[in-house]
């Protein structure tokens, strides 16, 4: 009778588990301050084609039998060349008027990771991180250093004034008037000031990209991309770039992309300590997901700000989670045979 009841258990079982999919990913634009009441239609509009776009790119690498690997990439870069988000072109400017560019990604199957951070003149820094994970013997590179590298490895090059766009511009205004702090000149080879008088959005946001992708191999990686805070100083770095803070990947288990406030997401170590609830106290990725976001939200810093931001997360079988402590997350997921799912608001799914 217990042998019986023991396979009757295990066929349900089997009933209920949800087949893989063949492939699945996860994309995210950033989160922070984003409301309704302070997004235009028409800017919700190009941030809802653009994660839409990103869908179709990553899923299109995956549907033709690409690595996880070459999704992300492929994703980032795209991603990093529109202007709606804070990384490659479009990037928040540091006090200075520059443009500090930060990537990592990681290869699930292996471990291997590859970050670079303080980019100026590298196109695409994802590009860049994945050619430090392929090509080098390091993990990481900053600086003119990591610049060097990319170089070496005919990375596309560009002129910092490439990076830049009007509203990152005025943002950066905005935050140095605010701090008291004195506003650079404008950089050379941007365009001149408009005459006009601009307003945008209030739109704060943590500024990430970033993608998890489980392949038709069963191969999950990981990437993000930053242009970090805006009016960040001293050459300042946050989570992005720091495996096991930003980015993690892990076959069977995991891969993360946070955005957040940088600093806290290092102290929590947040995409690590999700796949470690996956693996060791068999969580489920949003349970996992929710706890470190939780965690995140209860560390404070020597002023008493509590630490905000969001994940997106697959779990080793392709199935997605994504959390979140403020009021929106630019997010996306699709997997093999079904629909794309794309949302901005954190209330947007209740």
């Amino acid at each position: 009778m217990a042998a019986l009841l023991t396979l009757f258990l295990s066929a349900c079982a089997s009933v209920v588990e949800p087949p893989a999919p063949r492939w699945s990913i996860v994309v995210h634009g950033g989160a922070g301050v984003i409301e309704r009441t302070n997004l235009t239609p028409e800017l919700e509009a190009q941030y809802r084609a653009a994660m839409q776009r990103a869908l179709t790119t990553g899923g299109g690498v995956l549907e033709r039998g690409g690595s996880s690997l070459d999704a992300v990439e492929a994703v980032i870069r795209e991603m990093e060349d529109d202007p709606l988000f804070n990384a490659g072109r479009g990037a928040v400017f540091t006090a200075e008027g520059k443009n500090e560019l930060d990537a990592s990604i990681m290869d699930g199957r292996t471990r291997a990771a590859g970050s670079v951070a303080g980019l100026t003149r590298t196109r695409h820094p994802i590009s860049a991180a994945r050619a430090v994970m392929e090509r080098s013997r390091h993990v990481m590179l900053i600086g003119e250093g990591a610049e060097a590298f990319a170089r070496s490895q005919d990375l596309e090059q560009v002129e910092p004034s490439y990076f830049f766009t009007e509203r990152r511009w005025r943002q950066l205004e905005e935050n140095l008037r605010r701090n008291n702090l004195p506003i650079p000149q404008r950089p050379a080879g941007a365009p001149p000031a408009p005459r006009a008088e601009l307003t945008y959005p209030d739109d704060h946001q943590f500024g990430t990209v970033g993608v998890v992708a489980f392949d038709a191999a069963g191969n999950i990686a990981a990437g993000t991309s930053t242009g970090g805070t805006t009016g960040k100083r001293w050459g300042r770095v946050g989570d992005a770039p720091i495996i096991g803070a930003g980015t993690y990947a892990q076959n069977g288990v995991c891969g993360v992309s946070a955005t957040g406030t940088g600093e806290f997401f290092i102290r929590v170590g947040v995409a690590r300590a999700i796949c470690a609830r996956m693996e060791f106290n068999g969580e489920s990725a949003q349970a996992a997901a929710d706890n470190v976001i939780a965690e995140v939200g209860a560390t404070t810093n020597a002023s008493g700000a509590a630490g905000d931001g969001g994940v997106i997360v697959l779990d080793g079988r392709g199935g997605h989670a994504w959390a979140m402590n403020t009021s929106g997350m630019y997010r996306a997921f699709l997997q093999d045979g079904g629909e794309p799912e794309v949302y901005i608001f954190a209330d947007e799914e209740e």
